[in-house]
């Protein structure tokens, strides 16, 4: 293979994205070519890659970047078929958000920089997969971070946009911290920072601190994928522009953790401990995110929320000590959950809100976005995980490979011995991996049934009076304070989407709807990877696809019982569509599953179960106190000390300017007075 074609894959954006900043201002009408070529040349060269690659075949080349002192830094390649699967998936991803970008933002002023923060995010993607040296993953990890804070503040005039941005950033910056001592610790004991000599090192338990290295790496994973602890800032991040969601939260920034996990599993299979850590993190985080996204209203925070679930399959999949499950979810889930996020800007777009209570209430909503409501259920069909649809079959390898690991059998194909991953872990990833299958199914089930086909649509142009007796039921039904991510909305609701925003869903769907298949064929996709199985256990697919479809109906016999209610005498408020800029003030959720399901967790569920409330009492408000102490200390004490000195000086240089006359005889007098002074004294 010419070494040129791998380079070129994450330099080709990077190039584009100077070349927009470039020009981009002085002449608007390059900056769209300039974003959207170089990316999909790139996507190409990836594919092409891949496919000169082929299966079972690695690719490793290296030049030394600076000596250390210790172990080099090289600026190295090492490709195989995980690097060439994500490769593709991100360069497809990101094509697809850079062709929607140009109709989604068309009338937007700062598209070129935008456009040119995509076309870097993506080359820093590329650069994490495509790097063999753990100090340059390093930084494409970091870029990453830096573009994430700008894309998700890029309406920096809100409020939303500028507050989001600085918390992805400093909970992404607080796992990265431990992540960096994990990777000095690793390049010490396997004396390289070469992905390869780390995973040989692994292999030989050259390794001296496996657990506390494992740790420290989690830290900065738990970060990057939002994954608790540190999940906190992504529902957040909705308040940057849809596409950014779609690029960040499907197959790049929130990837690249469980990407990391994947590569150096052989790593956390040293350790038990560290496994069953990564496990209840992974529980933790999939039912707690499948709780919340049951309880919003807006609806990219009920796909935000999603995508934290989802990653916690990923994560689980590890845990079990299967890496071909998890990077076969990853890749699954990059395009359905793309494809959720760009529908889900065609009918915010449409609808001019993000509230799926207002949108309940706008008559044939769905006739008039047609495209983004057939491919949103498509690929809420695959979030579910029922069949043919590709969530299926990538759902159903996690649930097996758990299965395998709580039987003491995991699936770690020639990486580590199946006693290295303790059942414990996969009990813990079964259970709640099979309990978050039965909410995803609820959630998505009721996103689909409140947006696009409430009753209460039809009900909005003809208000009922409520009875005196529910009045007070709909106070209790309503918070205002409910959280909601607007972003600044500049389409004409009148307008029809343009083909830009349409046929990138189109694209999306068939990766949704075919993908799976690709993880049946033995010679297919697990011939790309590590050879295993990606076949679902008979027991798992029963089990899985059975509480999928307990979830759905569920919350589709909750919501006709909502509905009925609603016929009966509830009222069916008619009332303003919200605008984007701000959270409904008096909406009701007509006919809300999730209230019903929930029931007392409905409100904690909503606001994320006090998480954010939590660190703000315990981390933010005493450093905020901190930061006006030294404020304080710094202005008032230390600049007092600087100020008075001045002031000293200054009234020293006074007194002696008003001794100084220029009368010489009043100097000569001084001169004596002093000499007979001393005279005296020394006489004395």
């Amino acid at each position: 293979m010419n070494l040129a074609l791998p380079v070129l894959v994450p330099v080709l954006p990077a190039l584009g994205a100077v070349a927009t900043l470039a020009v981009g201002r002085k002449a608007p009408g390059l900056a769209r070519p300039l974003a959207v070529v170089p990316v999909a040349v790139s996507a190409v060269l990836a594919l092409v890659v891949a496919l000169q690659l082929g299966t079972g075949q690695t690719l490793d080349a290296a030049t030394r970047l600076t000596p250390t002192g210790g172990p080099d830094i090289a600026l190295a390649l090492h490709l195989d078929g995980f690097s060439s699967l994500i490769s593709v998936l991100v360069g497809l991803v990101a094509t697809c958000v850079q062709v929607y970008s140009t109709a989604y933002l068309k009338e937007d002023p700062r598209y070129p920089s935008y456009a040119a923060l995509v076309s870097l995010f993506t080359a820093a993607m590329f650069l994490v997969v495509y790097s063999g040296d753990l100090i340059v993953l390093l930084v494409g990890w970091e870029v990453m971070g830096l573009c994430s804070y700008f894309l998700i503040g890029h309406h920096w005039e809100t409020a939303d946009a500028r507050s989001a941005s600085l918390k992805a950033f400093l909970v992404t910056k607080l796992g990265d911290v431990p992540f960096l001592f994990g990777i000095f610790l690793l390049g010490a004991d396997a004396g390289s920072f070469r992905i390869p000599d780390v995973l040989a090192a692994a292999s030989e338990g050259r390794l001296g601190h496996p657990t506390l290295t494992a740790l420290l790496l989690l830290a900065g994973v738990a970060g990057k994928s939002a994954q608790f602890p540190l999940h906190t800032w992504l529902p957040d991040a909705m308040a940057g522009p849809t596409p950014v969601s779609a690029l960040i939260h499907a197959a790049t920034m929130v990837a690249a953790g469980i990407y990391l996990v994947a590569r150096l599993l052989p790593v956390f299979l040293l350790s038990g401990a560290a496994l069953v850590v990564l496990a209840v993190m992974a529980a933790v985080t999939m039912i707690g995110s499948a709780l919340c996204a049951l309880a919003q209203d807006d609806l990219k925070r009920v796909l935000a929320y999603s995508t934290v679930g989802q990653l916690g399959y990923m994560a689980g999949a590890l845990a079990s000590g299967d890496r071909e499950a998890s990077v076969f979810h990853l890749v699954s889930h990059g395009a359905f959950k793309a494809l959720l996020f760009l529908a889900a800007g065609v009918v915010i777009h449409a609808a001019h809100t993000n509230s799926i209570s207002a949108m309940s209430r706008i008559p044939g909503l769905r006739k008039r976005v047609p495209d983004a409501y057939w491919t949103m259920g498509i690929a809420l069909v695959a979030l579910i995980g029922l069949p043919p649809f590709s969530g299926f079959f990538s759902k159903e390898a996690v649930l097996t490979a758990a299965e395998h690991a709580a039987n003491g059998e995991a699936l770690t194909n020639g990486l580590g011995p199946a006693s290295a991953v303790p059942q414990a872990a996969g009990w813990i990833v079964l259970i709640s991996a099979g309990l978050t299958a039965l909410l995803t199914a609820a959630y998505a089930a009721r996103l689909f049934l409140v947006a696009f086909h409430s009753p209460a649509g039809a009900a909005a142009a003809a208000p009922q009076v409520l009875p005196a007796a529910d009045r007070g039921t709909v106070v209790a039904d309503h918070e205002a304070g409910a959280p909601y991510s607007p972003e600044l909305d500049e389409a004409d609701p009148a307008t029809a989407e343009p083909p830009a925003m349409r046929w990138p869903l189109w694209v999306l769907a068939v990766p949704t709807m075919g993908f799976g298949i690709a993880g049946v064929r033995s010679d297919w996709l697990p011939a790309l990877l590590d050879g295993g199985s990606l076949r679902p256990s008979a027991v798992t697919a029963v089990t899985g696809t059975g509480l999928a479809v307990v979830g759905a109906l569920a919350a589709y016999g909750a919501w006709r019982s909502a509905a009925a209610r609603l016929g009966t005498g509830r009222p069916a408020p008619a009332g303003r569509v919200p605008e984007q800029g701000g959270a409904p003030a008096a909406e009701v959720i007509v006919a809300d599953p999730g209230r019903t399901l929930l029931g007392p967790l409905f409100g904690p569920a909503r606001h994320g179960f006090g998480v954010d409330r939590l660190y703000r009492a315990l981390f933010v408000r005493p450093v905020v106190a901190a930061a006006k102490l030294v404020r304080f200390l710094d202005r008032e004490v230390v600049e007092g000390y600087v100020q008075g000195s001045g002031i000293g000086a200054n009234l020293l240089g006074r007194a002696v300017r008003l001794a100084q006359t220029g009368n010489a005889q009043t100097y000569l007098s001084a001169l004596l007075a002093a000499v007979v002074l001393l005279a005296v004294l020394v006489a004395v």
